[in-house]
């Protein structure tokens, strides 16, 4: 690196963020202690929440549940950690280790999100990665990364798309299936969305179609038919799970924004499922033209920087 001729001393790591990320006062010295142990150092996102859009109090949901309990699960049974891009480090050794198969580029220039990339990359080259959740203090707030994510719904469906075409589809694409039980059901969670997405739509579409008809038997007078027995198991046992993901989406939300976000967060979730529809619908199209055309393309996200810094 020019930094590095420059000064004559070799690097310890290479810390990722944007240039809008809020950067946690104690973020060096995790790095700074944890680097020699470990390749990859990723601490939280919390994104920054805008009262006035729901929008992007979607996004503060979503990396709740995600930062807080999906990448602490994959670090206790073993599985790899992908980095987000931002509030990580990687040691310079495992760096060059990567570029020195890859053309001298620790980083995949044709990839939509190379930073995840390179996470499963390193722990499948055998490297050490970690995710790590610390206080700043006894009772403060958790040392995490805190920037404003898109705040409308067309800059949100946009970005999205573009995680799963990167993530879900050219990733299976690029990296294939790798490793033991736990990396493979890792991966196979990450892949979902677009088929998540379609389910999304097919069980929407379902429930508007049932209203219809309710209300077709409420002013004709015929009751709907009764659902089989088989039927009626399944539909109760669909409530159950939906209860316990409503309960799931609560409580990591009240841990990290407190117990009215929490409890807004439920009906947003029906926010979070239309977007991810559209942008199924747009990463299906993007990812076909890409592997007719051969061409990657890069769907920019507009960043937004925050005009004042909270509290830590």
């Amino acid at each position: 690196m020019p930094e590095e001729e420059k000064s004559g001393r070799r690097a310890k790591a290479v810390v990722l963020h944007d240039a809008e990320d809020l950067v946690h006062s104690a973020e060096l010295r995790i790095f700074d202690r944890l680097v020699e142990q470990y390749d990859l150092v990723q601490l939280p996102v919390l994104p920054l929440v805008d009262q006035a859009s729901v929008v992007s109090r979607s996004y503060a949901d979503e990396f709740a549940e995600a930062h807080g309990k999906e990448l602490v699960v994959r670090r206790a049974i073993g599985a790899s950690i992908p980095s987000a891009g931002v509030g990580c480090a990687f040691s310079r050794a495992a760096l060059a280790a990567i570029a020195a198969r890859n053309d001298g580029l620790p980083f995949e220039a044709d990839s939509l999100t190379e930073d995840y990339e390179l996470g499963l990359r390193l722990h499948a080259a055998g490297a050490r990665s970690i995710f790590v959740r610390l206080r700043s203090s006894r009772r403060g707030p958790i040392v995490a990364t805190r920037e404003y994510f898109p705040d409308t719904v067309r800059d949100a469906v946009a970005q999205k798309a573009r995680w799963m075409v990167g993530i879900a589809l050219s990733g299976w694409d690029r990296l294939g299936w790798s490793g033991g039980v736990a990396e493979r059901w890792m991966r196979l969670r990450d892949r979902q969305s677009v088929l998540a997405a379609l389910l999304l739509s097919a069980a929407y579409l379902s429930f508007l179609i049932w209203g219809v008809l309710q209300t077709r038997a409420l002013m004709t007078g015929v009751p709907l038919r009764p659902v089989g027995e088989p039927l009626r198991l399944l539909l109760e046992a669909n409530l159950a799970l939906l209860v316990w993901r409503l309960a799931m989406r609560f409580a990591f939300v009240t841990r990290a924004y407190g117990w009215l976000e929490g409890l807004f967060s439920l009906p947003r979730i029906v926010v979070s499922n239309l977007i991810a529809m559209w942008a199924a619908q747009r990463a299906l199209y993007r990812y076909l033209t890409m592997r007719r055309t051969g061409v990657t393309s890069w769907d920019k996200t507009a960043h937004r920087f925050p005009a004042q810094i909270p509290a830590e």
